[in-house]
């Protein structure tokens, strides 16, 4: 079993799959880390080629069934003690990979976010990084979890959380449950800031819709803010 899987999905991501696999292993091999690299492809073009090409395992799921039941079956298929995910269009830094698994391998922590909102980058436009500063808001305000980014794409995660804490995939805003219900429920949370560059390709982002579910995935965990942290360690085989 491999100590870590740094887990991706893809939709028609062949412009950048093989760069964002070379940096992962690249940014791998400075502490030599027994690793998978897992990718849950729906694409049409040559991505699930290219990455089985570069080493990586790739499970399809086609026809395409959503950002969020892509998610959950990475997380799932997942077989490294830590799980770090990351977007597969060259946003985030594959060099903080090692940094955010040490964390969780030190057992002071059962998630590391990487948020991309230290100050507004770059590559985010304005009206996206209002948007983000207002979720996190929102979910301090209605469930006293702070956070300064409800999506970032790259976390650590302990895997025998993911077992253990059952996650809605259905609709849009996935990351939003996969970060508030876990600290609501008194799992360790730290979060890193971290660089966010320009995308390769073209962003599958439908802006409404995500919004819609980012609230509606807030206001429906209310009630565990105030049931009180309830989980218990488990451990997955």
């Amino acid at each position: 079993m491999p100590a870590l899987t740094v887990a991706m999905i893809t939709l028609n991501e062949a412009q950048a799959v093989a760069k964002v696999i070379d940096e992962i292993r690249t940014a791998l091999k400075e502490n030599a880390m027994d690793a998978e690299i897992l990718i849950i492809d729906s694409s049409t073009d040559q991505t699930a080629q290219i990455a089985e090409a570069k080493g990586a395992r790739v499970v399809r799921q086609f026809p395409p069934q959503g950002y969020g039941n892509a998610m959950a079956r990475a997380l799932l298929e997942a077989r490294g003690d830590v799980v770090v995910t990351l977007d597969c269009d060259d946003t985030y830094p594959t060099e903080k990979i090692l940094e955010l698994a040490s964390m969780v391998q030190s057992g002071n922590y059962d998630i590391v976010n990487a948020s991309r909102l230290e100050r507004r980058p770059a590559a985010m436009p304005y009206p996206n990084y209002l948007a983000n500063w207002l979720f996190a808001f929102t979910s301090y305000l209605v469930l006293g979890v702070k956070t300064t980014d409800v999506h970032s794409g790259m976390r650590a995660y302990r895997r025998s959380l993911l077992h253990a804490v059952s996650f809605d995939p259905r609709g849009p805003a996935l990351p939003v449950d996969l970060l508030l219900k876990p600290a609501l429920l008194g799992y360790r949370l730290a979060e890193v800031f971290i660089p966010y560059r320009d995308r390769i390709g073209n962003t599958t982002l439908h802006r409404w819709s995500s919004t819609w579910w980012t609230f509606k995935r807030i206001f429906r965990l209310l009630p565990l803010r105030f049931a009180g942290p309830s989980h218990r360690p488990v451990t997955v085989p």
